[in-house]
């Protein structure tokens, strides 16, 4: 899986309110519909603009455009949508969008983190120059936390006091380029008064692991998202199995994306585990399973 030879992964181009074009990965994406009549549901965040049928399913359809600051789609906008059904952290949610482009094919390689002068608030998680097209990739995980904040509220993890002790040993190294799935990283670690360092990358990741190779603590667990800009999960740890003078750490993937081709994928490359949806108390468990036998 060398960066030469490493296959490229699919995008789903729309617009929302106006020509600039936004993508999501096709992994997350269950299908493409065309609008259809939608079921109020009472209650609910104003972006939600209805429920639909899919599969014998019922599932909430966000007006995407409203969702991340844009006008909400009229009426007469909505009769000529799309409907994008994903399937995110275990959860499917449809997405209307103004208008469907293509599916392209990428190179994570060639995507750029959002500048920081977007804030935190941008629902950007990468940019991608297309022939000229900036197109702005969005971070669907925030995006869902601001319409059901509810799925950040801290989970409570029940640990021993030696379990607690033998984490709080281990050098931990968290990589996320989702800011929505840092804090929920951080949260679980915090609650637990247990250290680690953080990454928003896979390059900034393996450039720290090999700055502390050599060190009288190098790194002992990666956990690791495995969608992301640059150097993705699944070559980070391609290539800290593939390079023999790093100390090999336990690694965990995450992912969002309900796929047992992930999972598989990520045992391929050398993953340790690799977990389909965030729960604190699983992934702190999976830590303990990584801890060496001398902590």
């Amino acid at each position: 899986m060398s960066r030469k030879t490493r296959q490229l992964q699919k995008l789903l181009l729309f617009r929302l309110a106006d020509q600039r074009l936004f993508g999501l990965g096709t992994l997350k994406i269950r299908e493409i519909l065309p609008t259809m009549r939608l079921t109020k549901l009472p209650h609910s965040h104003p972006a939600v603009i209805g429920s639909a049928t899919f599969r014998d399913s019922v599932v909430p359809v966000i007006d995407m455009a409203a969702a991340v600051g844009y006008p909400p789609l009229t009426p007469e906008e909505r009769a000529g949508a799309s409907i994008i059904v994903t399937d995110v952290q275990r959860r499917e949610i449809g997405f209307m969008v103004r208008g469907v482009q293509q599916i392209v094919d990428t190179d994570w390689q060639a995507v750029t983190p959002p500048p920081k002068s977007l804030g935190s608030k941008a629902f950007i998680s990468g940019l991608l120059d297309l022939e000229g097209d900036i197109i702005q990739l969005l971070d669907v995980e925030l995006l869902l936390a601001k319409v059901y904040p509810e799925s950040l509220h801290n989970q409570q993890v029940s640990l021993t006091d030696a379990q607690i002790d033998s984490l709080r040993a281990l050098h931990i190294l968290l990589v996320d380029d989702s800011l929505v799935a840092r804090k929920q990283l951080c949260d679980a670690l915090d609650s637990k008064d247990i250290g680690y360092q953080v990454t928003t990358n896979g390059d900034d990741a393996l450039n720290y692991l090999l700055e502390v190779a050599s060190s009288d603590k190098p790194v002992d667990i990666l956990v690791s998202d495995i969608e992301m800009p640059g150097l993705d999960g699944y070559e980070l740890t391609f290539n800290v199995r593939d390079n023999t003078s790093l100390h090999q750490p336990y690694v965990i993937l995450h992912t969002s994306l309900n796929s047992e081709m992930s999972l598989s994928y990520a045992n391929q490359v050398g993953a340790n585990e690799a977990l389909t949806k965030f729960d604190a108390q699983e992934l702190l468990h999976a830590m303990l399973r990584g801890a060496p036998p001398s902590h």
